[in-house]
């Protein structure tokens, strides 16, 4: 098992391997960070903040692009999902937190049966369809772990925590699938009912009623 230690960006945001992640920099301390991280090519892990504290699963990202430097030090950055990781132990010798690291890829490396990775990609392009499908960057349909390209859509951070914990690509798939059979009739309900709504009592009165 390969270790690291490497510096921690806690958001509430889960990031995967090869998916792209727009993030802005404000902090002194981030600031600091991501410099560094640029300035040796360097890549640092984002886990996921809960109010009680950060998830002890992350994955790491490399900074692919400067978008837009400000005059106080402030910046827009293009980053890339790479590889996945458990916190072994916490370090706060720096401004930023940093951690003792084990990274982990998956251990089922079993095929994906056909029928389990199409079912997924319909599903995919039905949530993207919706309103609240959560913004993400344009999935590689082709990457061999085509469940984190899919599940970036998903606005769920407790799911998108599990699939990234989980180790096999068929199991995450079945999540997938499992999810969005409760969550796309349930979501196209309620966003059907709002455009059925007047707004504010002004709109067009619903057909029917």
């Amino acid at each position: 098992m390969v270790k690291g230690l490497i510096p921690l960006f806690p958001l509430q945001l889960v990031v995967f391997p090869r998916v792209h992640l727009p993030l802005h920099i404000f902090e002194d301390r981030y600031k600091e960070m991501v410099g560094d991280a640029i300035r040796d090519g360097a890549e640092f892990g984002i886990v996921l903040a809960k109010e009680d504290g950060i998830l002890n699963a992350g994955c790491t990202v490399m900074v692919e692009k400067v978008l837009e430097m400000y005059p106080d030090g402030r910046m827009d950055i293009l980053t890339c999902g790479q590889r996945r990781f458990e916190i072994v132990s916490l370090n706060e010798e720096k401004e930023y937190l940093q951690a003792e690291v084990e990274f982990f890829d998956d251990d089922d490396l079993a095929p994906v049966p056909a029928e389990l990775r199409d079912r997924a990609l319909s599903n995919y392009r039905a949530l993207s369809r919706l309103a609240s499908a959560r913004g993400h960057s344009d999935p590689d349909l082709e990457d061999r772990q085509v469940s984190f390209q899919v599940a970036q859509a998903v606005p769920d951070l407790d799911f998108l925590s599990m699939i990234l914990r989980d180790r096999s690509e068929s199991a995450r798939l079945r999540q997938f699938n499992q999810y969005l059979a409760e969550y796309l009739p349930r979501q196209r309900s309620i966003e059907r009912m709002k455009e059925l709504a007047p707004t504010n009592g002004h709109g067009p009165k619903p057909a029917g009623l």
